[in-house]
């Protein structure tokens, strides 16, 4: 069973398309590099990899939940890393954790333990990249959203992120290489 499959799911506003349609599987414990043409192409493949963009045509299934309708058990696997930096709304990292805990209902002491030890296997990598990564790993998903990720930092995400599979867009070639086993441009 494909953990992320998407079927010609493409995104538009209006009658405006803002991406083409893509398809692809994606399964357990792979690493899939995806290359888009624009930054905001970039940013809607990987929320709706994530489940968290509603396709305007074609279809998403996250380990065969469709996340229109079973959102759920969606977020339960997905671990969703945006481009954009942490919001500065938290007064330190510890109190960025528990607000990440309590989206998954997870443990707030074992949670804060957990993403310091990822933080620390981070070292190196910008707060602003590394914090919201050990926020979405605390929850041990099964698939890894990363919109954009830096090359630079890709061998620490990829280690800190352990066995989850990995989807990741990309605006270039160059920075997508270094994340996958398969690369797909569109």
């Amino acid at each position: 069973m494909a953990l992320l499959e998407m079927r010609e799911a493409a995104y538009a506003r209006g009658a405006r398309a803002i991406t083409t349609p893509v398809t692809l599987t994606l399964g357990e414990g792979e690493r899939l590099a995806y290359t888009c043409d624009s930054e905001t192409q970039a940013q809607i493949v990987a929320l709706m990899a994530a489940g968290l963009a509603r396709p305007a045509s074609g279809s998403v299934f996250i380990a065969a939940f469709d996340p229109c309708i079973q959102p759920v058990q969606v977020k339960r696997i997905v671990g969703y890393v945006p481009h954009e930096a942490v919001p500065h709304d938290f007064p330190s990292f510890t109190r960025y954790v528990e607000f990440r805990a309590a989206l998954w209902g997870l443990p707030r002491a074992e949670s804060i333990v957990r993403a310091r030890a990822l933080l620390a296997r981070l070292d190196g990598v910008h707060e602003a990249f590394a914090y919201p990564l050990a926020g979405a790993l605390i929850a041990q998903p099964r698939l890894l959203v990363l919109d954009r990720p830096q090359a630079a930092y890709a061998q620490q995400i990829l280690e800190a992120s352990g066995s989850c599979a990995i989807f990741s867009t990309h605006t270039s070639e160059r920075e997508a290489r270094a994340f996958v086993n398969v690369h797909v441009s569109a």
